[in-house]
C-alpha cells in the first residue's frame, strides 16, 4: 500500500468513481421518473404498453453490460468503456429531448426518435455499468477485500445521491401541471435535457481525474487497455486467461437459440417487448452463465464460488421485479389514485414520489455501512447470502403493508402519500441489504479473469428482474381515474369488469380510445380484480424467494470456501 492509502480508510479513487456514478445515476433515474408518464401522456400509449416498454428498456440496460464487460476485458479496458458509455447515454437523452419537442407535429416521428434514444441509453449503459463497478473492487489489494462491503455501500450512496438529485430536478422541470391540475405535456423535454447535461458532467469528471486517483494500491492506473494491465492481484496458481473451446461456444449459441424459442413460445400475444425482448434477456442470462462454467481453466473452488453468484442472482430477480414497480405501476398509482398533498398543501408531482428511495439511501447508507463494520469487528457479521435473503424479506413486508392499505380503497378512494413513503423506506432498507452487498459479493467471489464479465452476469439478474417487473407492472388493474373516465362516458366499468353486462361495440371503442381496458388482467391463470390482489402477487413471489434463500444460506457458506 502507498503511504497515502495507509492513512485513509478508503482510496481517493473510490470518491472519483462515486462522483462519476452519481452524475450517471442523476441522468438515468431522472429520465426514469418521467418515462412512463411521457409515453402515456405525450406519445398516447396505454399503461400496459408503457409498463412493458419500461420493463424491456430497463432489462436491456442490464443485458448490455454483458457485452460491455466482454469488450472491456478483451479490447478497450474499463476506462475507455466508461467514457464511451457516458457520451452515448448523453446522446440518448438528447434524442429523448428531441422526441419530446416534436411529438405534437409528428407523433410517428417522435415515437421513432424515442425508441432511438432509449436504444442509445441501453448501449451506453452497457459500456458504463459493469466497468465502473469492476473498478471499485480493483482499488483494493487482496488483504483489504474485507472492506468491499463498506466500499460498495459508500459507492451505493453516490448512486442514490445522484438518483435523489435526478428524481428531484427532472420532475420539477418535466412533470408540470397548472393550477387546474392539467399536465403540460410539452414540459417533459426539459427533464430529459437536464438528464443529458448531468451525464456529460459525470463523463468530464472521470476524464480529468482518472489518471491521478483511479489507481491501484501500488499507484498504477487501473482499467487501462487489457494488454497494458499489469495486475498482481491474482491468487497463487490462478489462471489469468479464460479458456473457451470452439465446441463450448457452439453449444452456447445453440442453447441461446433453443432457450429463446422456448421463452418466445410460452408468451401469448404479439407485443414485441414480451415476445422478443424479454425472451432474449432470459435466454442470454442462462446461456452466459453456462458458458462461463464451461471454461476448462476453472478450479473446483472457483466453480463453487461462481455457482454461489448464480444462485443468489436467481433470487435477486424477484427482488428487482418488485422494487422496479417504482417507475411503472407505483407511478401510475401515485398519479391516479393517491392523495399527494404534502407540506403546506403542496401537490407533489406523481413522478417525484420516487424521490424518497434515493433520499432514504443517502440517509441510511452510512448507518448500514457502520452496522456491517461493527458486526464484523465483533465477528458477528452475517454472510452475504443471509443479507440478501433479509433484503427479500423486507421488500415482502413492504408490499404486504401497501396491499392492506389499498384493500378498502375501492374505485374512488385515495391512498395517502405517507403509505407510499413508508413503502419506499422499507424498500430502501431492503435495497441496502441486497444491492451493494450483491455487488460486493461478485467482487469477492469472481476469478480475476472474469471480473467484468461476471458483473455482466450479475446485472443480467437485474435485467431478468426488470423484464419480469415489466410483465407484472402490465397487470395493474384499473385505478380510480379509469372508473371516473368511464362514468363520464356513461359507462359502468365495474359492471363490465365483473361481466354483469356486455359492452356494446360503441362502448368498447370509447373505452379503447380513452385507454381503458374492458377486462381484468390475468397472471399465471389468476384474474387480478383489484389493487390488493395485484400487490399480493409480489408478496407471494418475494416471500417464497426469501424463505428459500434463508434455507440455502448454510450450503452457500460452504461453497464460498472461506469468503464471507
Amino acid at each position: 500500500m502507498t503511504a497515502t492509502q495507509s492513512k485513509t480508510a478508503h482510496p481517493k479513487g473510490l470518491w472519483v468513481l462515486f462522483g462519476t456514478e452519481m452524475w450517471e445515476r442523476f441522468n438515468f433515474y431522472g429520465m426514469r421518473t418521467l418515462l412512463v408518464l411521457f409515453l402515456v401522456n405525450s406519445l398516447v400509449m396505454n399503461e400496459e404498453d408503457a409498463s412493458l416498454i419500461y420493463g424491456g428498456f430497463l432489462g436491456l440496460c442490464y443485458l448490455t453490460p454483458m457485452l460491455g464487460g466482454f469488450i472491456a476485458d478483451r479490447f478497450l479496458g474499463n476506462r475507455n468503456c466508461i467514457l464511451l458509455g457516458g457520451l452515448i447515454m448523453a446522446i440518448g437523452q438528447l434524442l429523448l429531448f428531441t422526441s419530446a419537442s416534436v411529438f405534437g407535429d409528428n407523433l410517428p416521428l417522435a415515437t421513432t426518435i424515442m425508441y432511438s434514444g432509449l436504444g442509445a441509453i441501453i448501449l451506453g449503459n452497457g459500456f458504463f455499468k459493469p466497468n465502473i463497478s469492476s473498478m471499485v473492487g480493483s482499488l483494493y489489494p487482496k488483504q483489504e477485500k474485507n472492506k468491499l462491503d463498506t466500499a460498495f455501500t459508500i459507492f451505493y450512496m453516490g448512486i442514490n445521491i445522484g438518483a435523489f438529485l435526478g428524481q428531484s430536478i427532472c420532475p420539477l422541470l418535466g412533470d408540470v401541471k397548472d393550477s387546474a391540475g392539467i399536465r403540460d405535456i410539452h414540459a417533459f423535454k426539459w427533464g430529459f435535457l437536464a438528464a443529458s447535461i448531468a451525464m456529460l458532467l459525470g463523463t468530464i469528471l472521470f476524464y480529468f481525474l482518472k489518471d491521478k486517483y483511479v489507481v491501484s494500491p501500488e499507484g498504477k492506473p487501473i482499467g487501462g487497455l487489457p494488454s497494458k494491465n499489469e495486475s498482481s492481484d491474482y491468487e497463487e496458481g490462478e489462471a489469468q486467461k479464460a479458456v473457451f473451446t470452439p465446441k463450448a461456444l457452439f453449444i452456447a449459441a445453440l442453447c441461446f437459440v433453443g432457450l429463446f424459442f422456448l421463452f418466445h413460445s410460452s408468451v401469448e400475444g404479439d407485443n414485441v417487448v414480451k415476445t422478443i425482448i424479454y425472451p432474449i434477456i432470459y435466454a442470454s442470462g442462462i446461456t452466459l452463465a453456462g458458458l462461463i462454467l464451461s471454461d476448462s481453466s476453472l478450479t473446483k473452488i472457483e466453480r463453487d464460488r461462481i455457482l454461489v453468484i448464480y444462485i443468489v442472482s436467481f433470487f435477486i430477480i424477484f427482488f428487482w421485479a418488485a422494487f422496479e414497480q417504482a417507475g411503472s405501476s407505483l407511478t401510475f398509482i401515485a398519479d391516479n389514485q393517491t392523495d399527494r398533498t404534502f407540506l403546506f398543501g403542496w401537490q407533489m408531482p406523481a413522478s417525484m414520489v420516487q424521490i424518497f428511495n434515493g433520499l432514504f439511501v443517502v440517509i441510511l447508507a452510512v448507518p448500514f455501512s457502520m452496522l456491517w463494520d461493527r458486526l464484523r469487528a465483533k465477528d458477528k457479521e452475517p454472510i452475504s447470502p443471509f443479507k440478501l435473503a433479509l433484503g427479500l424479506f423486507l421488500i415482502t413486508v413492504s408490499f404486504f403493508m401497501i396491499a392492506n392499505q389499498v384493500k378498502g380503497l375501492g374505485t374512488s378512494g385515495l391512498l395517502a402519500v405517507k403509505w407510499l413513503i413508508l413503502l419506499y423506506f422499507l424498500n430502501t432498507c431492503a435495497e441496502l441489504c441486497l444491492s451493494p452487498i450483491g455487488l460486493s459479493l461478485v467482487g469477492k467471489l469472481s476469478p480475476k479473469r472474469f471480473a467484468s464479465l461476471l458483473y455482466g452476469v450479475f446485472f443480467l439478474s437485474n435485467a431478468s428482474g426488470y423484464a419480469l417487473g415489466g410483465t407484472l407492472g402490465s397487470i395493474l388493474p384499473a385505478t380510480g381515474d379509469k372508473f371516473d373516465k368511464a362514468k363520464n362516458l356513461g359507462i359502468d366499468l365495474q359492471a363490465i369488469l365483473d361481466k354483469k353486462i356486455t359492452p356494446t361495440a360503441e362502448q368498447l371503442k370509447l373505452l379503447a380510445d380513452n385507454q381503458i381496458s374492458d377486462h381484468n388482467p390475468i397472471f399465471a391463470g389468476f384474474e387480478i380484480h383489484n389493487l390488493f390482489e395485484f400487490f399480493m402477487v409480489f408478496v407471494v413471489l418475494t416471500g417464497i424467494a426469501s424463505l428459500i434463500l434463508f434455507a440455502l444460506t448454510p450450503v452457500l457458506k460452504k461453497m464460498m470456501h472461506g469468503v464471507r
